[in-house]
């Protein structure tokens, strides 16, 4: 009687009002961007666990995944823009989603010796950096846009890892050299918008 008791209080004073606030978060429109934002980092350890199984239709539903995750990327933005629902921290969150998808399926990518392991440190370095310096810009009260080449760039590290994770040939084209091909199209992109930031960075913080 006394457990049951125990229970029902826990339910009244913490169950019961959780799931209030989460169904209200849930039903607020506004949510929408920063809850799509967020199931990308909430996919990653999904991610992760499935490509320590290697099989061709395992690596395919994980590439999927991945695919999946990356809409979400377009559609947030999409959402806030058109329907006014930007915030502070929808602005944090984004990039910083970006950065823990495509970052941690790398280093999976180089634990499974599908990628070079320099090529992804050069990666991580610059990403960190840039996100170091955004923190350090966005103090000063300076933003730091993301340039049209940097969005390219997001686009062929997710055609990358997407095609390295399948790996196996696929719809008659060698996945895993054509992730090789873009992965390398990435890291020249990744290290010349690196450059390009720091470059603008320098400059904005110089000239306050």
């Amino acid at each position: 009687m006394a457990l049951n008791n125990k229970f029902s209080d826990l339910s009244k004073n913490f169950i019961s009002p959780s799931l209030l606030r989460v169904r209200s978060v849930l039903s607020e429109p506004s949510n929408m961007p920063n809850l799509l934002t967020c199931s990308r980092i909430l996919v990653v350890p999904l991610i992760i666990i499935l490509l320590y199984f290697d099989g061709r239709w395992l690596n395919l539903l994980t590439a999927l995944l991945v695919v999946v995750a990356a809409i979400t990327d377009g559609l947030d933005g999409y959402l806030a823009r058109k329907y006014h629902f930007e915030s502070t921290l929808g602005k944090l969150l984004d990039p910083l989603a970006d950065k823990i998808l495509l970052l941690s399926t790398m280093v999976m990518l180089v634990h499974l010796q599908r990628a070079p392991a320099w090529m992804v440190c050069l990666i991580l370095c610059r990403e960190t950096a840039i996100t170091g310096l955004r923190a350090i810009a966005a103090e000063k009260g300076v933003v730091i846009a993301a340039s049209a080449m940097a969005k390219y760039k997001t686009i062929f590290q997710i055609v990358a890892v997407v095609s390295l994770i399948i790996h196996y040939p696929f719809l008659g084209a060698d996945a895993h050299t054509v992730g090789t091909f873009f992965l390398w199209i990435a890291f020249l992109y990744t290290m010349w918008t690196g450059y390009a930031y720091l470059k603008e960075s320098f400059n904005l913080l110089m000239s306050e």
